[in-house]
C-alpha cells in the first residue's frame, strides 16, 4: 500500500503539464492546438516566437526545467523518505509515464525527455551527463530537436552500462521501458526524420 501511494504520487506529479499551463497562462493558448501540439518545450518555444518572441525562449526554458524538476523531485522525495532503490526505479518510470500520458490532458502529454532526464539525473548522473553532452553537440550542429533528444537518451542510456555496470537492483530494464516509452512518443517524429521532412529548429 506504501508503494502503491508513491507510484500514485509519481504519476500524478509527473503528469502536471506544465508547457501548457505556461501557453495557457502567459500566452493565452491552448498548446495542443498549435504546432505539433505537443506540450514540450520546444513546441513551446516554436508556437510562441510567433506569438510573444520577445518571451518566447525563456518560456521554453521554464517549460524544460520545470519539466525535468518534477521527475528530479518525485524521485528525491521518495529516496529522502527512504524508499527502496527498487521502488525508487519504479517511480522513475511512473513518473516518465505520467508525463506522456497526463491524467490531466485526458491521458495525452508529451514526450518525456526532459522529465526522463530529470528522474535520471537522480539515479544515474554521470549516464545523463554524458546524454546531456550528446544531445547538446546535436543540437548545435543538426538543429533537429527530436533527433538530439532520442540520440542523447539513447548514448546515455547506453553509457550507463559502462558508468553503472552493475545498477543497485541489477537491472538495467527499467532504463528500456523508459526508452521505449520516449520512442514510442516520438514515432511521428521518427518518421518524418526517415522521410526527411523533420523540421530543424531556428
Amino acid at each position: 500500500m506504501h508503494n502503491l501511494l508513491w507510484y500514485l504520487a509519481a504519476y500524478l506529479i509527473g503528469g502536471i503539464p506544465f508547457g501548457y499551463l505556461i501557453a495557457k497562462y502567459f500566452a493565452g493558448i491552448n498548446i495542443k492546438e498549435h504546432g505539433s501540439g505537443n506540450i514540450g518545450a520546444t513546441n513551446v518555444l516554436r508556437v510562441l516566437k510567433e506569438i510573444d518572441p520577445a518571451r518566447a525562449k525563456k518560456l521554453a526554458a521554464v517549460t524544460l526545467f520545470l519539466d525535468a524538476f518534477k521527475g528530479a523531485f518525485v524521485v528525491l522525495l521518495a529516496k529522502f523518505f527512504g524508499v527502496c532503490d527498487a521502488t525508487l526505479w519504479a517511480i522513475a518510470v511512473i513518473a516518465v509515464i505520467g508525463h506522456c500520458f497526463s491524467p490531466y490532458l485526458k491521458f495525452e502529454g508529451g514526450k518525456g525527455v526532459a522529465t526522463t532526464a530529470g528522474v535520471l539525473l537522480v539515479l544515474i548522473p554521470k549516464a545523463v551527463l554524458v546524454g546531456l553532452v550528446v544531445w547538446f553537440i546535436m543540437a548545435k550542429t543538426i538543429r533537429i530537436s527530436s533527433l538530439s533528444s532520442l540520440t542523447g537518451i539513447l548514448v546515455g542510456m547506453a553509457s550507463s552500462y559502462i558508468l553503472y555496470p552493475d545498477l543497485s537492483i541489477r537491472s538495467h530494464a527499467p532504463l528500456w521501458i523508459i526508452a521505449f516509452v520516449v520512442i514510442y512518443k516520438h514515432k511521428e517524429n521518427i518518421y518524418r526524420i526517415l522521410t526527411g521532412q523533420e523540421k530543424r529548429v531556428v
